[in-house]
């Protein structure tokens, strides 16, 4: 399997930054890690062998990420505009840099967005807020209330990477119509503790008449050999 590695500074985050490329040809994918992971637990915790056949027949092509959670969103001991506007940076890094990387290495216009964990609100965050640049998003055993990272902190840059809070107020039928053509898959387990919060995000998809796929597990189904069975069952899209 073709296994690519690579590094350069981005100057949107003024650091250097590392990801992984897995496979030749297919769909690309944009995987995150899971919180504050690095850009080759991916393949360490056998996701990457999990889709070895899928990637073998060109099918897919994962591009592999690193995060920068440690400095924005975990970073306590700054305050909460700085954590924000870290991570911003940190999206106009994939937009700018990792994007163009993509383009370049692979024709294939289906951007496909995923992630587990923490790593699935940063999936369908920069979906849903770009979602004209993505033709699938697939979340496995997400949160997306960012809102309690803050300690009551609260302002516009949090509201619109919150997506439990700005999907409900979504007015644009531009953005809508963009929403509604996105291949939406959203899993988690039954006793996942961010299991209402999924089903919040859901009905309020419903409300919006954005079609999605939400899929319940039994169990808690928050670990690695879940989402190997997860990312099998929904990268092609809805079962």
């Amino acid at each position: 399997m073709r296994r690519e590695y690579h590094r350069w500074y981005s100057h949107h985050l003024n650091r250097d930054m590392e990801l992984l490329v897995h496979g030749h040809a297919g769909a690309p994918v944009l995987v995150f890690p899971t919180s504050k992971g690095r850009f080759f637990e991916y393949e360490d915790r056998g996701m990457v062998a999990a889709l070895g056949d899928f990637l073998e027949q060109g099918w897919f092509q994962l591009y592999c990420v690193d995060s920068v959670d440690a400095e924005s969103f975990y970073n306590w001991w700054t305050h909460p505009v700085n954590r924000i506007l870290r991570h911003l940076q940190y999206e106009e890094y994939l937009l700018n840099e990792v994007l163009p990387l993509i383009r370049a290495q692979n024709p294939n216009s289906f951007l496909i967005s995923h992630g587990c964990s923490f790593g699935a609100f940063h999936a369908l965050n920069i979906a849903f807020r770009h979602p004209h640049l993505f033709g699938r998003v697939l979340a496995c055993s997400g949160m997306f209330d960012m809102s309690t990272f803050f300690g009551g902190y609260y302002d516009n840059n949090i509201y619109f990477n919150t997506p439990s809070h700005f999907v409900p107020n979504l007015n644009d039928p531009h953005r809508l119509d963009a929403l509604r053509r996105l291949d939406i898959i959203i899993s988690i387990g039954k006793d996942d503790p961010n299991v209402e919060n999924n089903r919040a995000l859901s009905a309020a998809l419903w409300q919006k008449m954005i079609w999605h796929a939400f899929r319940e597990w039994d169990g808690w189904s928050h670990d690695w050999p879940y989402w190997q069975q997860m990312v099998r069952l929904y990268i092609q899209g809805h079962d």
